[in-house]
């Protein structure tokens, strides 16, 4: 079962901040993990239990399901993601 994957407005600002080639490697890298397993992302804890982080590279992913199916909520560098 392929889920769809859906984006948050605010993704556009986070992936702008991003070299183009690292953009495509994420994209890429969504489109074959999260849309056909996306429980294979890492749960989160404490008041972020409800989110999911994926790792590609040195960013994170953070997203959640919906009845659509995935919604991703930030793309970030690895030490800025859990800020906030």
């Amino acid at each position: 079962m392929a889920y769809n994957i859906l984006y948050k407005k605010s993704v556009s600002k986070d992936l702008r901040k991003i070299d183009k080639r690292e953009r495509a490697q994420i994209f890429k890298k969504l489109q074959e993990v999260l849309s056909k397993n996306p429980k294979r992302g890492k749960k989160l804890k404490g008041r972020f239990r409800e989110l999911y982080s994926y790792r590609i590279g040195d960013y994170r992913v953070v997203y959640t399901f919906v009845p659509q199916g995935v919604l991703v909520l930030r793309v970030s560098h690895r030490k800025e993601i859990y800020r906030k």
